[in-house]
């Protein structure tokens, strides 16, 4: 059964794309829609650090600065939605639901990874082609967030990869989708830097400026 959560959500953008779409029944001129997908949320917990910091905490609020940078420092370039705004279990199949009925630009799924190795380190960004165009904007997508990242922050680069991800899987052909794994919390120092809110706020903004970036706006 939907949470109340997630039904004010899917509520809300109908009324936004009958609102948007309406006048002429085709899209008009408007500022990209973007898409942010906390992974995770309410019983699923993801990953955890050594003293117990959860990734569905960290990825949402990562998730949650992009959309107040997006707001007040850019003057909103972008119509950003998350997925979830709360801690809330959001299935699958609504997370890409959502992306579909607002005809999204952008998806991007946020997560942290977790290893056996304590040593492994670093952001992986995955894609799932959908067809030529659309596997390599992804592609372009996931290289520009994860350039800003190591150039910016200096956070290892693992590359970008094929991943089976439902998210990525059942997005439409016409979203640039990418799921981007942020570092490792089994790892102590990217653990510790991924806790922190200024590197929250650091991680949140070069992924807002590599979106702007990839648009070119």
């Amino acid at each position: 059964m939907k949470t109340l959560n997630q039904i004010a959500l899917l509520l809300f953008c109908l009324v936004f794309l009958n609102l948007s779409y309406a006048q002429n029944g085709k899209d008009q001129a408007r500022n990209p829609i973007v898409i942010i997908d906390p992974g995770h949320g309410g019983k699923d917990a993801g990953a955890t650090t050594r003293n117990g910091i959860k990734e569905k905490d960290i990825v949402l609020g990562i998730a949650s600065k992009i959309v107040v940078l997006n707001n007040k420092l850019v003057e909103n370039p972008l119509m950003l939605f998350l997925t979830r705004y709360t801690d809330t279990l959001i299935s699958l199949g609504d997370r890409t639901e959502l992306t579909k009925r607002l005809k999204a630009d952008i998806f991007i799924s946020i997560h942290c990874n977790q290893a056996i190795n304590r040593t492994a380190s670093g952001t992986e960004v995955f894609i799932h082609p959908k067809s030529e165009v659309q596997a390599e904007e992804s592609a372009y997508l996931g290289f520009t967030i994860q350039k800003g990242l190591t150039d910016i922050l200096g956070i290892n680069n693992r590359g970008v990869k094929y991943g089976n991800f439902q998210v990525l899987r059942d997005i439409d052909d016409s979203s640039a989708a990418v799921l981007l794994e942020l570092g490792f919390l089994s790892q102590t120092d990217e653990a510790i830097y991924l806790t922190k809110e200024d590197s929250q706020n650091a991680v949140a903004l070069v992924i807002l400026q590599s979106i702007i970036k990839f648009l070119g706006l």
